[in-house]
C-alpha cells in the first residue's frame, strides 16, 4: 500500500501551471470546483480570519469577466501602449478556460497585517492548485494589472480586494518536469 507521504509528494512535485491555450472544452463538473474550493477553505490563517473569497465564473459568467477584463485594459492602458494582441488574447483565455474563480481577500488590519491576510489566501490557492493536480484539471494564478479594477464589477466591500485570477480546464498536455534548483542552495542549518 502506498504511503501518503508518497501521494502528496508526487503531487506536489508534478503540479505546473497550466495555461488556457493548453485546456479542451471538456466542462469540469460543479461537484468537483466545488472540491477544489472545499480544499482552499482548509488554508492555514493567523487569528482564524479565513480571509479567502471566492467568485466563481463559468459559461457566460466567466465571458462577462473576460470582457471586463478587456475593458478594463483598454480603459487603462496608454494609447500608444495599447496592443490589439493583447486585448484580444484576455478575450481568448476567458474563452478558453472552463472556469475562473477571483481570488479575493477580506482584509482584517485590525487584527492582522495585510501580508498575513495575503499568505493566507496564497495557502488557500496553493490547496487549489495541488487539488487540481490530483484531479488532473490544469490551473494557474494570474495577476494581471486589471485585477486592482475590479472591485466595483466583483462588489467587494471597502475591506476586500482582489489578487488574482484562477483559471481551470481539462487539458491533454504532457507532463513536464520541474525546473528547481537544489534546496541545499536555498537553507541554511543553525545547530549551535
Amino acid at each position: 500500500m502506498e504511503k501518503e507521504i508518497d501521494i502528496l509528494s508526487r503531487i506536489i512535485k508534478r503540479r505546473r501551471s497550466i495555461f488556457p491555450v493548453s485546456y479542451t472544452k471538456q466542462e469540469i463538473p460543479v461537484e468537483l470546483i466545488r472540491q477544489i474550493l472545499e480544499s482552499a477553505n482548509y488554508a492555514p490563517t493567523h487569528k482564524l480570519t479565513e480571509p479567502w473569497r471566492f467568485t466563481v465564473f463559468r459559461n457566460e459568467g466567466k465571458m462577462k469577466l473576460g470582457a471586463e477584463l478587456a475593458r478594463l485594459y483598454k480603459a487603462t492602458m496608454p494609447e500608444h501602449q495599447f496592443l490589439q494582441k493583447k486585448y484580444d488574447s484576455i478575450l481568448e483565455k476567458a474563452a478558453q478556460a472552463n472556469c475562473i474563480i477571483t481570488l479575493n481577500a477580506a482584509l482584517h488590519t485590525d487584527k492582522v497585517p495585510e501580508w498575513e491576510e495575503l499568505a493566507a489566501l496564497a495557502c488557500a490557492v496553493q490547496n487549489m492548485a495541488l487539488t487540481t493536480e490530483a484531479l488532473n484539471i490544469g490551473a494557474y494564478w494570474s495577476s494581471p494589472g486589471m485585477i486592482e479594477d475590479l472591485k466595483g464589477f466583483l462588489n467587494l466591500s471597502d475591506q476586500e480586494k482582489c489578487f488574482g485570477l484562477f483559471y481551470m480546464g481539462y487539458h491533454n498536455e504532457a507532463p513536464r518536469e520541474a525546473k528547481r534548483t537544489p534546496i541545499e542552495d536555498k537553507v541554511k542549518w543553525v545547530e549551535s
